[in-house]
């Protein structure tokens, strides 16, 4: 499924337009990146929640070369599934 799938989805479920359902998963989306920006946690009941992390900077290698190289440090966006969508898949 992609965004548009998801949109489609979103107004045929919800009985909306598709400029109405595109302009409510674009807030959706904005909001989530601006609270993860932020360092916040976000969490919805059920479905799951994302948070932040910090990867710290680490020694790689390279597999064409072998060489070493440095791997900078980073932050890292995690998700993890909630009970209800857990259930659902399984």
């Amino acid at each position: 499924m992609n965004k548009t799938d998801l949109i489609n989805g979103m107004a045929e479920n919800a009985g909306i337009t598709k400029a109405a359902a595109k302009k409510a998963l674009d807030s959706l989306l904005v909001d989530i990146e601006g609270s993860l920006q932020k360092g916040n946690r976000v969490s919805l009941v059920g479905f799951g929640s994302w948070s932040v992390s910090k990867r710290s900077a680490r020694e790689g290698r390279n597999p064409q070369t072998g060489k070493t190289i440095q791997i900078k440090a980073k932050n890292v966006v995690k998700f993890k599934a909630g009970s209800d969508l857990s259930s659902a898949v399984n």
